[in-house]
């Protein structure tokens, strides 16, 4: 899926060609995604001038007038720039066209991805209990936040800041790798670490997602960027997906395990 830094790369090579252009139209080949498509999404955003593309956790934000689409890329999909004419390919399921010319095109072959609007965005459902940006805040506040927040529960680190409503953005990938460098083992319980230990884990999370833009993603089959092409993070993944492999820092073999149904790599020897 994708994850806060290949959205906010897909953000940042949008956002020249979207801002202070107008919709033209939506088209909508299918509607069927994770949620429908309303069925008056073009008339009510045809010839709104985008104000804004902004991104929330996983959710870009097209502002207008009239309200913001709300765009999420769901497990598989994509949003790339083209022009208006080119040919849809199976699975480029709704343009929203530009008076550019050109053209944002959603493509989302398992349709897990959505299109919704809302007026305002913050209030809808699926963003109004979010918790903060991870890289809107300085260390300090962030690592001050896990801590309160964690205080007296048994879940395990891992599981805690994949919670959405603790902080957003934090996904599977980046959690593993964020307490790796953090030196934190995935199933240490959220509320037995100390308040230096959230102070090194929220550093490592910030860290992380902010070398993850730089790189424009992590190395996904399903990911791409706005033009089309694979995301990279260009980094070597420190444990993710490393289960045998030894670990960069001490050579023990990485391990892996389940937690929530999600892959878990760690080394033994450095997490603790």
């Amino acid at each position: 899926m994708p994850e806060l830094p290949e959205v906010e790369t897909t953000r940042r090579a949008l956002q020249p060609i979207c801002e202070g252009h107008t919709i033209s139209r939506i088209v909508v080949r299918d509607s069927r995604l994770r949620w429908p498509i309303p069925e008056d999404i073009d008339e009510r955003f045809r010839k709104q001038r985008i104000e804004k593309l902004r991104r929330r956790s996983k959710y870009l934000l097209i502002d207008t007038a009239a309200g913001s689409l709300i765009l999420h890329l769901g497990m598989s999909g994509s949003l790339c720039h083209v022009p208006s004419e080119t040919a849809p390919r199976k699975h480029d399921h709704v343009d929203i066209v530009l008076g550019s010319g050109r053209c944002l095109r959603l493509h989302d072959p398992r349709r897990f991805g959505a299109l919704l609007w809302a007026q305002p965005p913050e209030q809808h459902k699926l963003l109004a209990n979010l918790g903060p940006e991870p890289l809107t805040c300085s260390s300090a506040e962030l690592a001050d936040r896990l801590y309160q927040l964690s205080r007296g529960r048994k879940v395990a680190v891992k599981n805690f800041i994949m919670n959405a409503q603790v902080v957003v953005g934090v996904g599977n990938i980046y959690a593993n790798e964020a307490l790796f460098l953090a030196g934190i083992r995935p199933t240490r319980g959220a509320g037995r670490l100390t308040r230096n230990q959230w102070m090194a884990l929220a550093t490592a999370i910030q860290d992380r997602l902010e070398q993850a833009i730089i790189a424009g993603g992590t190395t996904l089959k399903d990911f791409q960027h706005s033009d089309g092409k694979p995301g990279y993070f260009a980094q070597e993944l420190a444990v993710y997906g490393r289960e045998g492999q030894p670990c960069t820092a001490c050579q023990t073999d990485i391990k892996q395990l389940r937690q929530s149904q999600r892959s878990s790599y760690y080394c033994p020897v450095c997490q603790r």
